[in-house]
């Protein structure tokens, strides 16, 4: 497996993936373009990565740099990170924020999500920022029957329930600040996000 920067040749195969990463219910308009990742190579290349295993590109890794005031707000998705064409970007934001990962379904539980985030990770120490943030899709909530999110997110993080997207960033070291409500657009997490940070 081959972790390496984003070309923008890989652009279209990447936009392939994202259909099959996040199939319905989530909504197909709010996936990548090819024109968003068109411009986020263009402000910030040293933050899009992709994921080569066999000639073919089977996982992609978007991220934006954030100010720290920005972050502080924590406002939603669509504000903090200036929406898909990263609008709030700031090369000398100290908030490596990740905005997604893209693994093909016949790929994962491979490892590939884990180096992804030793990447995140390993650049937040290069760049001597504050953290690495995000706000975590929920994808588990509204099935669980739960209504509270924050209850949601405390029975993840006991191990009580597992959340495909929640249960592994926790495993990789990130810490829950809190959850968002309206943060984005998405049924599975009723609109809401766990709110997670690390700090090197």
């Amino acid at each position: 497996m081959q972790i390496r920067a984003m070309q923008p040749s890989d652009i279209a195969a990447a936009v392939e993936l994202q259909a099959l990463a996040f199939p319905p219910p989530f909504d197909p308009d709010l996936l990548w373009a090819a024109e968003h990742l068109t411009r986020h190579l263009e402000i910030f290349p040293d933050g899009q990565w992709v994921a080569i295993r066999d000639g073919q590109l089977v996982g992609s890794c978007s991220n934006t740099r954030i100010a720290e005031a920005v972050w502080r707000e924590s406002k939603t998705w669509d504000e903090t990170t200036g929406g898909p064409f990263l609008e709030t970007f700031d090369a000398n934001g100290t908030t490596l924020y990740g905005l997604d990962v893209s693994v093909h379904p016949d790929y994962r539980r491979r490892g590939i999500g884990r180096l992804f985030y030793e990447r995140r990770f390993q650049y937040g120490r290069q760049q001597v920022l504050t953290r690495y943030g995000t706000g975590c899709r929920l994808p588990g909530f509204l099935a669980s029957g739960l209504t509270d999110a924050d209850q949601y997110v405390a029975e993840v993080a006991r191990g009580d329930r597992e959340d495909r997207t929640l249960t592994p960033l926790l495993r990789y070291g990130l810490q829950f600040i809190m959850t968002k409500e309206n943060y984005m657009e998405d049924a599975e997490s009723r609109n809401e996000a766990a709110i997670l940070e690390w700090i090197p």
